[in-house]
């Protein structure tokens, strides 16, 4: 199972929201003014959500 975590004191929340609007798998969610995840278990690890963050506040490992 995947580990995703964010950097909060990187990440631009629901103004940016990449994560939320790219990752083929739903697990990012906007929750109030900031970004969350739900069912981890079901990532993919395909890491796009790394790749279109433009802070590099998101970590995927394994």
């Amino acid at each position: 199972m995947a580990n995703v975590s964010i950097d909060y004191d990187k990440c631009q929340g629901p103004s940016c929201a990449e994560c939320v609007d790219t990752c083929p798998m739903s697990i990012f969610v906007v929750e109030g003014d900031k970004i969350g995840t739900e069912n981890e278990e079901i990532c993919s690890q395909c890491e796009i959500c790394m790749d279109v963050c433009p802070t590099a506040a998101i970590t995927v490992e394994d």
